[in-house]
């Protein structure tokens, strides 16, 4: 949520910021500023009220004092009719705030200016591309025969169980996954992140911190008889962990990882691009969080994007790096990179990883702070990345390192996998 208080102060700034998100409804700035207006006025009006009534009271006092009774008497009914005046404002008051806030949460975060303009994801920037793609044998196949073939994925008997997009992984498949999990794990504890284990539900509260209510309430799963939502990332329960906290400037930067499942409705999706691994309702995913001083967030953003690459490099999988355009982008999101590996049966590329920088978006919903060498109390910038979503990570590992008599691992998965080959 952006801050009301920048938000008067760079009226022009956001509108031409939010032009490069292709926002439509920019009305909402100025809506706002306007009934933030009106609370200021009702506020002014409530103080005044106060002030006249604690002056009265003050007199009732000294009237008591003097032996004035009477006088005491009517000045106390003064205050009675005071007191139903400002009770009057009050709800006033904190119905113009609801107002306010209900309108301020509809307006996106503001693009960074190394965003570039666009509408699509074909507007995207390629920033980097790294790894050889591979030439594939005359026979060879995409995931979902692998699996199969290999006894690795049974989709109609996650179908059976649940419906389609719930795979259930078995034997080698099982273990491959396993491993991959905690090789992405060691991998970002190794480089300073702390391991946690989060819930997999969590409360209106949490959703509503992290961005992902009210503007996706859609996409996730709630369990309505205790008003819990199933997390659709990690960011979501890790990044709550701070949430109303006003933490030292020397515990900064504070680098948290999880691994959880995913859950996520994805409603709309239907076709080829959803088949086998491509999209699911649940998968695995590993990911990284950092909360740190509002001056170094842009640079941890570039430390993070070469932590996902070098992992990515470790894979020895084909990738690229995207710089998302405005119309591409999170409601959240002041900046993001994604990842895509290149799917050699698909012959596609598939995103296996986004990068953010959030800025004080998501901390001054959930009044994450910290308080400086001065004692000043300042709002953290939050940042996230997947490191890593496993499912298609997966299907490009089978599918890219297929050969005749089996499918190929890369080195650093060995020792997790032991083994390295399926056949």
């Amino acid at each position: 949520m952006l801050q009301l208080n920048f938000l008067r102060q760079n009226r022009e700034l956001v509108l031409e910021r939010l032009a490069i998100r292709n926002f439509k409804e920019n009305g909402l700035v100025d809506e706002v500023i306007g009934a933030d207006d009106k609370r200021k006025k009702i506020q002014t009006g409530a103080d005044e009220l106060l002030a006249r009534r604690n002056n009265i009271s003050k007199e009732i006092g000294g009237l008591m004092t003097k032996g004035l009774k009477e006088e005491a008497e009517e000045k106390k009914k003064e205050v009675a009719e005071l007191k139903t005046e400002i009770e009057k404002f009050e709800k006033e008051l904190n119905a113009i705030e609801t107002e306010v806030h209900n309108l301020l949460v509809r307006i996106p975060n503001i693009p960074s200016p190394l965003v570039p303009a666009g509408k699509t994801p074909e507007d995207n920037e390629v920033v980097k591309e790294g790894g050889i793609k591979p030439e594939l044998f005359a026979g060879a196949v995409p995931h979902w025969e692998l699996t199969t073939k290999y006894n690795l994925i049974d989709f109609e008997l996650g179908n059976k169980i649940t419906g389609s997009g719930f795979p259930v992984y078995k034997n080698k498949g099982a273990k491959l996954q396993r491993s991959l999990i905690q090789y992405f794990l060691d991998y970002n504890t190794a480089a300073g992140y702390i391991e946690f284990q989060p819930p997999y539900l969590v409360n209106e509260d949490s959703a509503y911190g992290t961005g992902q209510l009210p503007d996706k309430e859609g996409q996730m799963y709630h369990a309505t008889a205790d008003n819990f939502y199933l997390i659709p990332t990690a960011e979501v329960p890790v990044t709550n962990i701070y949430r109303d906290e006003i933490v030292n400037e020397s515990l900064l930067p504070i680098k948290m990882t999880a691994y959880t499942p995913c859950f996520r409705r994805e409603a709309g999706s239907y076709g080829k691009d959803v088949r086998g691994l491509n999209r699911l309702h649940q998968f695995d995913k590993v990911e990284i969080v950092q909360l740190v001083h509002p001056q170094n967030s842009y640079d941890v953003l570039d430390q993070m994007v070469l932590h996902v690459e070098k992992l990515l490099q470790s894979l020895e999988l084909p990738y690229r790096i995207l710089r998302l355009c405005g119309g591409d982008m999170g409601f959240t999101s002041a900046l993001t990179y994604d990842f895509e590996v290149y799917s050699a049966a698909q012959q596609k590329w598939l995103e296996v990883s986004s990068v953010s920088n959030f800025e004080s978006f998501q901390t001054n919903r959930m009044k994450i702070r910290f308080r400086d060498s001065l004692g000043k109390i300042q709002l953290l910038h939050s940042l996230n990345g997947s490191s890593m979503a496993l499912p298609r990570v997966l299907a490009a590992l089978l599918e890219n390192n297929q050969t005749e008599t089996g499918i190929r691992l890369p080195k650093v998965i060995h020792s997790y996998f032991g083994a390295g080959e399926i056949n």
